[in-house]
């Protein structure tokens, strides 16, 4: 199955979320399944809601191209991690919560 990860984000860089996912990232590829990189490496870093909301269009372009989303801990404290979430339902992927 192809997935993608959704963390909570905000005041982290790049280099702080891939290190949050790895393990998971390994998890899951262990299982067999391919996880894609979410993170956007080609926006350049903001702050605000314009921003946010560049990211958060991304990142649901992500989710139109694969099978599931996992949820990190803390998904449902973050405003883009609850509106994929609610994407994610609304549109029959597969959803799994971690914690």
């Amino acid at each position: 199955m192809k997935v993608m990860i959704s963390q909570p984000m905000r005041g982290k860089t790049n280099e702080e979320i891939k290190k949050e996912r790895e393990s998971l990232v390994k998890i899951l590829e262990s299982k067999g399944h391919e996880v894609i990189d979410t993170v956007i490496e080609d926006f350049i870093d903001g702050q605000g809601n314009n921003y946010a909301i560049r990211c958060l269009a991304k990142s649901i372009e992500f989710m139109a191209n694969v099978d599931g989303v996992v949820f990190m801990k803390n998904w449902n404290e973050a405003r883009g991690c609850k509106i994929e979430h609610e994407i994610a339902m609304k549109y029959g992927k597969f959803v799994m919560e971690v914690e």
